[in-house]
C-alpha cells in the first residue's frame, strides 16, 4: 500500500507551510502529493508550483471541479502539466456539488453521471492527440453550422496515458467510476464498511467492461493526528465531520451525509444535519459520533496508526492518503513521519 499526502486548500495563510509539507513528502517517498480547489485556490496552480519544487511525488487534482472547466481545457491543463512536472501528473476529477456548481460556476447540476461519463471520454479523446470531435448531450464539438473544426492537441504529454480518478461517493458514481476511471478518490472511508460503501459498486462497475480490481487504485484520504489522548484527537475533526455530514450540499442531495448512513449512522446523520442547517454548527460537532470520527480517521501513537493501516490494505485500498492534522508545520511533518513508520510497522512498506 502506497502512501499519498493532500494538502487541501491553498490561500489561507499557510501557503509556505504547505510546500514544505510537500518538499518532506516527497523526501520521505510518498507517492502523490493531492491539492484541492472549491471556490478558492485553483488546484492547476498549486500543482505547477509543487511540482516545480519537487523530484519525485506525482502530483495530482484532488478534485478538478467539473464544472469549472469545460472538457477540452481540461485535457490542455493535465497534458501541461504532466509536460511541466516530467510525467509525474495525476488527474482527479469531480462534478462538485449543487451549491457550488450553480452558486459560484452557473452551471446547473443536474445529471452528474451522465455529465461526468461525457467529460471523461472528451477529456481521453483530447488527451490522446485524436481530432476532437463530439456529438452528446452536453458538449458538442465542433459546433454546426459554424467556422469549427475539429482540432487536436498540440502538446505532447510526457506518457501516452495520464491516470484518471474520480471523487465518488454514491453506488452509482462508484461503479461509474469503475467503469470508466483508472482510479477512485474516497473520503470518509472506514475500513470495516469499505466492501459495501465502495468496493462492492467500484468491483461491479470494472467488471461491467470486463476488468476486475487489479491495477485499480482505490484512493481515499484520511485525517491523520499523533497523540496519547483518542477522544482529544478525535474532537479536533469534530467541526470537520458536521461541515460535510451535516452542511455539504443541501438537505436533499448531501452525498456525506448519505454515506454515513450507509455505515449504520441513520439516526445521528440526521441530528447532524438538522442542526448544522439551523444554524447550531456547534450543537451538530457535539452530536457526530467518536466511533464515526474513529472509524474515519487515524488517530493515536504509530502502533495503533499501524493497525489501522493494515486493516485498509487488507479492505482493499492501495494508496492511502494522508491529511495530517495540525496548525503548525512541526506537527505535521510528525504526522507525515509517522504515517511512513506505521506502514513500515504494519509490513506494508
Amino acid at each position: 500500500m502506497r502512501l499519498g499526502i493532500n494538502l487541501g486548500y491553498w490561500g489561507a495563510g499557510m501557503d509556505a507551510d504547505n510546500l514544505a509539507v510537500a518538499r518532506e513528502a516527497d523526501r520521505l517517498g510518498y507517492s502523490v502529493c493531492w491539492a484541492a480547489e472549491a471556490y478558492g485556490s485553483d488546484a492547476a496552480t498549486v500543482l505547477s508550483w509543487v511540482a516545480a519544487q519537487t523530484e519525485r511525488i506525482d502530483v495530482g487534482s484532488a478534485i478538478f471541479q467539473i464544472p469549472a472547466r469545460t472538457p477540452a481545457m481540461t485535457a490542455m491543463t493535465a497534458a501541461t502539466l504532466d509536460s511541466l512536472s516530467g510525467g509525474r501528473f495525476r488527474l482527479g476529477l469531480g462534478v462538485s456539488g449543487p451549491q457550488v456548481s450553480e452558486g459560484w460556476y452557473g452551471v446547473k447540476f443536474d445529471k452528474p453521471l451522465a455529465r461526468t461519463r461525457e467529460y471523461v471520454e472528451i477529456v481521453r479523446k483530447a488527451m490522446s492527440r485524436e481530432r476532437l470531435s463530439h456529438q452528446g448531450e452536453h458538449w458538442t464539438l465542433p459546433l454546426p453550422d459554424g467556422p469549427g473544426k475539429p482540432l487536436k492537441l498540440t502538446v505532447h504529454p510526457v506518457r501516452e496515458y495520464i491516470p484518471l480518478y474520480i471523487a465518488a461517493i454514491g453506488p452509482k458514481n462508484l461503479e461509474q467510476t469503475g467503469e470508466i476511471a483508472d482510479g477512485a478518490l474516497l473520503i470518509f472511508p472506514a475500513a470495516e464498511h469499505l466492501e459495501e460503501t465502495a468496493l462492492s459498486s467500484l468491483r461491479a462497475g470494472r467488471e461491467r467492461v470486463g476488468k476486475t480490481l487489479e491495477g485499480f487504485d482505490v484512493c481515499p484520504t484520511l485525517p491523520i493526528a499523533i497523540g496519547d489522548d483518542i477522544q482529544a484527537l478525535a474532537d479536533q475533526f469534530r467541526p470537520y465531520t458536521a461541515l460535510y455530514v451535516g452542511g455539504m450540499g443541501s438537505r436533499k442531495q448531501n452525498f456525506y451525509n448519505r454515506l454515513a448512513q450507509r455505515m449504520g449512522y441513520e439516526k445521528e446523520a440526521a441530528e447532524i444535519q438538522d442542526k448544522y442547517l439551523s444554524g447550531d454548527k456547534a450543537g451538530a460537532a457535539a452530536a457526530v459520533p467518536h466511533d464515526l470520527i474513529d472509524k474515519t480517521c487515524l488517530l493515536g501513537q504509530v502502533d495503533r496508526i499501524a493497525d489501522r493501516m493494515r486493516a485498509y490494505a487488507e479492505a482493499g485500498v492501495t494508496t492511502l492518503t494522508l491529511s495530517p492534522a495540525g496548525f503548525t508545520l512541526d506537527e505535521r511533518v510528525s504526522a507525515l513521519r509517522a504515517g511512513v513508520e506505521a506502514v513500515e510497522r504494519a509490513g506494508l512498506a
